[in-house]
């Protein structure tokens, strides 16, 4: 009796040794398992051929593969929604509460004017109303800040959010372009009342040229007096330039899509200097094409950038220009930018607000269309189309394709 219950004993104390070696490794595997994971490692696995190790050491690596998939899955979102920020048409700022900014995207970039940001005091150097604007702005209320660039003022609307980041609330401020937002209903409006009034004066035209054509046959077929057929063909012949005027307007609300491809930009320069030879070089315009990135490539409708190209050439010959220059680069974010400088007479304060707007011109026989189409070919673009100077030294416009 005495003999079994050593037996036993010793057999419970095995079992509770082994228990305790059990417990002691699991333990430590877990602990392994849980520093790796919190350092972001995952590249281990457990042995599953030790019989009695198999069944935990199986479970582990499960719960290791099911965090990899977890991760690398979190992983692709977060670069899609950052891919997402990148590449908005809003500005968007993450603001600490120190005033440290932990986080900008590019469109933010583009609207401040700073190649980099890092606290909201840097702020200061473009505009005190702008270092105002981000210190006040709140959820639920939006404010205005302006400062200005080198060729005009930019006006930007504000709103914020709070959230909470890693354990630290943030305010993430959002900035629009309230001119660019300003630009695109006002051409809006403009391409809605162009329709509206072409369509009225073509009805109201159409009819009356068939008319005039048809008393006109039979006048001269009666052969009725010679002022009676001369006044006929005056209304015809005036009401058909009248239909022709109206329908060169037209070309302000039918802008074609874009149809894309790759080019090289210099070829496309060449082209447009050989296009335009009749209103520059061959009457003594100089023309030059600068590449400050050598070999830079467009992905755009060839035909319309050479449209923007063409129409920008002739505006500089017209304002007697002796030489033009289209120069190309690649910008910090690399964006393909392309300016059309000359140094001919400067446009007044007056034209550099309005030279944009549908039918303004200051030429006799200008029809004012010409950079309000250009910019709408750049909006298709995803791009823009601005006046970046225009002084005593010469002037220059500016595409810029995002």
């Amino acid at each position: 009796m005495l003999k079994i219950i050593l037996i036993l004993l010793v057999v419970a104390v095995l079992v509770l040794l082994y228990t305790v070696y059990l417990w002691r490794r699991t333990n430590e595997k877990l602990t392994y398992m849980l520093d790796s994971l919190d350092n972001d490692d995952v590249n281990f696995r457990f042995r599953e051929r030790l019989f009695f190790d198999i069944s935990l050491n199986r479970t582990l690596n499960r719960l290791r593969s099911i965090y990899e998939k977890r991760r690398t899955e979190l992983r692709e979102q977060e670069q899609y929604f950052a891919h997402m920020l990148e590449n908005v048409q809003t500005g968007i700022v993450v603001q600490e509460e120190n005033g440290r900014i932990s986080f900008y995207n590019a469109y933010a970039r583009v609207l401040l004017g700073m190649e980099s940001l890092s606290h909201i005091r840097q702020l200061r150097r473009v505009s005190d109303s702008l270092y105002s604007a981000f210190m006040n702005v709140q959820p639920g209320k939006a404010l205005k800040a302006e400062y200005y660039n080198e060729s005009s003022r930019i006006d930007i609307l504000l709103s914020a959010s709070y959230a909470t980041i890693k354990g630290k609330e943030v305010k993430i401020i959002s900035l629009s372009n309230i001119n660019t937002q300003l630009t695109e209903n006002q051409e809006e409006s403009w391409n809605k009342l162009t329709r509206v009034l072409t369509h009225e004066i073509m009805n109201t035209i159409t009819p009356i040229i068939s008319l005039s054509d048809t008393l006109n046959k039979c006048a001269v077929d009666d052969r009725l007096d010679s002022n009676y057929i001369s006044g006929l063909e005056t209304i015809s012949s005036s009401s058909k330039g009248l239909l022709s005027f109206v329908e060169s307007y037209r070309s302000l609300t039918r802008v074609a899509a874009p149809i894309r491809k790759s080019f090289l930009v210099s070829e496309l320069v060449e082209r447009v200097f050989q296009l335009t030879a009749p209103y520059t070089s061959d009457i003594g315009i100089g023309t030059v094409y600068i590449e400050k990135t050598e070999d830079v490539i467009l992905w755009a409708d060839e035909n319309q950038i050479a449209q923007i190209l063409i129409n920008l050439v002739k505006n500089a010959a017209q304002a007697g220009a002796t030489r033009i220059e289209i120069s190309v680069e690649l910008d910090s974010l690399e964006n393909v930018v392309i300016e059309v400088f000359n140094n001919g007479a400067p446009i007044s304060a007056e034209g550099r607000e309005e030279i944009f707007v549908p039918f303004y011109t200051t030429k006799q026989e200008g029809t004012g269309i010409g950079l309000s189409l250009s910019r709408q070919i750049m909006r298709l673009h995803n791009g823009s189309l601005t006046l970046s100077r225009s002084d005593s030294q010469g002037t220059a416009f500016k595409l810029k394709f995002s």
